[in-house]
Parts: structure tokens; C-alpha cells; sequence
């Protein structure tokens, strides 16, 4: 792999790593000098095929995290990519699974960059991606409405982001569109919800989790230094 290594070298900590599209930002800022954390729950396998020498991987349960104990130093970058799905419909929901996605999906993730915050405004930058759903538009899908709704909370800014950028830190959600991961694989083309789902994307198609990676790359970077406070949506015209 050719690392670029004129790029100033920058501490990484990606949340949900193992994901399809957290696979393809790991392999994507490797190339560009990027340090990186690479947090995952179960599937760690995907993570052990990226070079050991350029990638740090930690395992973490958020259900059951205590985050006293959590030890993450010089983060430079966020990148939210957590993705807890529990296939619950909104007639199924309760209390219990609906307080689980949101722990899990924004919660936590949202304390844990609290903590990275407070090094990014000493060291004069940092980047803070939310990788939300484009289900949040929707109301969720079929059987992920806890999943949807989680994903709301977890774009939500807190209003101290406008101090923030005096410091060059900046903070900005990604509302990501139907993509072909192994959800979806799984479910196969001929699958009939998936193929009227693909129908009302305008573009006519899934995104691939390369494409994704590479919206990702750009609003974590030095190049994006004006956007922040921001929700967009890379969703094929949805």
C-alpha cells in the first residue's frame, strides 16, 4: 500500500470501524499518512486484514463501556460510523430498545467526543464527523426504527461548536443514503423491498461504501476548513 507521506500526520479515532463503509475510511486514510483507532464490537476479522503497522485496534462493548476507565489520547479526528441495528419496528419498540440504540448509536459516542474535544482545543484543530442515516428523513425503515431514531439524536450540535471554530475545530453530521453493504447483500437483488427501496433513490442505484469513504475523507481534512455546524445528505437526490 503507497502511504502519501508529505501529509501531516493526524490521530484518527473511528468508531464502528468494522462496518463496510469504516473498512473503507481505514484503507482510505492509511493511504493519506492518517494515524488511526479502529473501534469494533464483534467483527474485528475485516480490521485484521489492514496493516497492523498503520492501524490500532480496539475493542469496546458500548452497552457496557465505562467510560472512566476509557484511556484515548491526542485524537485529532472523529469519525462516528457506530451502526447497533436491532431489526425492531415502531409497533414493536419499548422502552428498553429504544434506550439501547440511543445509548449505543449516540450516547455514548457523543461523550466520547466530549473527551476528544478537550485535546483538539489545545492542540488549535479538529474534525468531528456524525455519520447519521438518511431513514432519519423518513421516520426509519421497516425494522429500524430505533436505529433511525438514534441516529437523530446523534446529530444533534452542541451550541458550543460556534467557540469551537476559533480553535479550527469543526463539526458537521453525514446523512448517508442507501449503500451496498452486507445489510443489503444479504437480502439479495431480487428482494423485492430492496428493489422498490432502490427505486426512489433518483439516481437509480446504491451507493458503494468507496463513495461514501470518500465524502467521509474530505469533511474530516484539512481542505474542509470552513464547513461546520452542518447536516448533509449523500443520499442520491433523496
Amino acid at each position: 500500500m503507497k502511504i502519501n507521506k508529505s501529509r501531516i500526520r493526524k490521530k484518527v479515532l473511528i468508531l464502528g470501524a468494522s462496518s463496510d463503509i469504516g473498512v473503507e475510511v481505514c484503507k482510505l486514510l492509511i493511504k493519506d499518512n492518517y494515524s488511526i483507532v479502529a473501534h469494533y464490537y464483534k467483527n474485528k476479522k475485516k480490521l485484521e486484514k489492514i496493516n497492523y503497522k498503520y492501524i490500532k485496534i480496539l475493542q469496546i462493548d458500548f452497552d457496557k463501556i465505562n467510560l472512566k476507565k476509557l484511556k484515548i489520547n491526542d485524537i485529532d479526528i472523529v469519525i462516528n460510523l457506530v451502526g447497533y441495528i436491532d431489526n425492531k419496528s415502531y409497533e414493536k419498540t419499548n422502552l428498553s430498545t429504544m434506550y439501547k440504540s440511543i445509548k449505543i448509536n449516540s450516547l455514548i459516542p457523543q461523550l466520547i467526543i466530549q473527551k476528544c474535544v478537550i485535546n483538539m482545543l489545545k492542540k488549535n484543530w479538529g474534525r468531528i464527523l456524525n455519520c447519521s442515516s438518511i431513514g432519519v428523513k423518513f421516520g426509519g425503515g421497516i425494522n429500524s426504527y430505533n436505529y433511525s431514531l438514534s441516529k437523530y439524536c446523534s446529530e444533534f450540535i452542541p451550541n458550543s461548536h460556534k467557540k469551537w471554530v476559533k480553535k479550527k475545530v469543526n463539526i458537521n453530521n453525514l446523512r448517508i443514503g442507501i449503500t451496498d453493504t452486507k445489510i443489503h447483500k444479504k437480502m439479495g437483488r431480487r428482494n423485492k423491498f430492496l428493489k422498490e427501496r432502490i427505486q426512489q433513490v433518483p439516481i437509480n442505484r446504491m451507493a458503494t461504501p468507496k463513495e461514501i469513504s470518500r465524502y467521509i475523507a474530505y469533511l474530516i481534512s484539512e481542505d474542509n476548513s470552513f464547513m461546520t455546524g452542518a447536516t448533509i445528505n449523500v443520499s442520491g437526490g433523496e
